[in-house]
């Protein structure tokens, strides 16, 4: 009783004969449908180093490439006369054609580390936009009495400080 009890996986007529129990060799999960094409296997379209969804439109799903906004994305597609159509219905030819107009612009890693570089050269000449980076206060002439907590952070409630007298 105490085999029986110390092994719950096996199953019950491994314990009444003295053969090899039976333990499957393969599990079976489902899979999500997933787009076949020549033997391939299409999740995602990548488009300039990045993943983009196939279930949306092209305008919209190259937003998802940093650097590449609403109007260049549109831009794009003028240059390439190309419909707006879902991203998985484009062939591997449109495909090629559309990595290749998106090479010609400034994304994802190059884009960052351009703005990186010049926010550090403000910094490292010390001029006004730069101090307000360092100070992490908003540089583009902003009031910072009330609002700009997306760059000061949490209020921090000063210990001490009373109200006035009325």
């Amino acid at each position: 009783m105490a085999h029986s009890i110390g092994t719950p996986v096996l199953p019950s007529v491994s314990l009444i004969s003295n053969s090899k129990p039976y333990l499957p060799t393969s599990l079976f999960l489902p899979v999500p449908t997933i787009q076949k094409v020549g033997g391939l296997s299409i999740k995602c379209a990548r488009v300039g180093g990045v993943e983009i969804p196939n279930n949306k439109r092209v305008e919209y799903s190259l937003q998802y490439i940093h650097g590449i906004g609403r109007t260049r994305a549109k831009q794009i597609l003028v240059d390439l006369q190309m419909d707006n159509k879902l991203t998985k219905d484009l062939s591997e030819e449109d495909l090629t054609t559309l990595r290749d107009e998106v090479s010609k612009y400034m994304i994802e890693g190059d884009l960052r580390r351009f703005n990186a570089l010049n926010i550090r050269r403000l910094k490292e000449i010390q001029c006004y936009r730069g101090v307000r980076h360092i100070q992490g206060l908003p540089c583009r002439g902003q009031r910072t009495k009330n609002n700009c907590r997306t760059l000061k952070g949490k209020k921090v409630a000063i210990a001490g400080k009373k109200k006035a007298p009325r």
